[in-house]
């Protein structure tokens, strides 16, 4: 009898971890990344070269959809480790990984300052935010 006593609590105990409650669920939901230098880039891209990943500045030796000078890839390098040639810059997700690096260094809520940075310094850097801010 004791037996059958304890045999029958510890199934009592045992059964209700046997099934898992079909009432509960956990439903994951993906969500797109947040992007927040995707409107700059739009913008700065419409200023340089009306978006065209393979514009060639021959006076300013610039190239691609950011407008990147070799001295930019020299410093870019130095500080990544990196080794890329200015005609990589041509291709779109590495010139973006380079503006990204230098954007980051400022952070996403000041375009204004990234935009005139990327342009370079002196007062037409207020000139070239003033276009960019027409896309944005």
């Amino acid at each position: 009898m004791i037996k059958k006593t304890i045999f029958i609590n510890l199934l009592l105990l045992i059964a209700p971890l046997a099934f898992a409650p079909s009432y509960e669920s956990l439903t994951l939901l993906s969500s797109k990344p947040v992007k927040p230098f995707d409107k700059l880039i739009y913008a700065i891209g419409m200023i340089e070269t009306k978006r065209d990943t393979f514009a060639l500045n021959i006076v300013e030796k610039a190239v691609g959809y950011f407008q990147i000078r070799p001295i930019r890839v020299e410093d870019y390098n130095k500080r990544t480790g990196s080794n890329y040639k200015l005609y990589d810059m041509f291709n779109y997700e590495i010139a973006e990984k380079v503006f990204l690096y230098y954007a980051m260094q400022i952070g996403p809520y000041n375009f204004e300052r990234i935009a005139k940075n990327w342009n370079g310094s002196g007062p037409r850097t207020h000139h070239y935010w003033n276009r960019v801010k027409a896309y944005l």
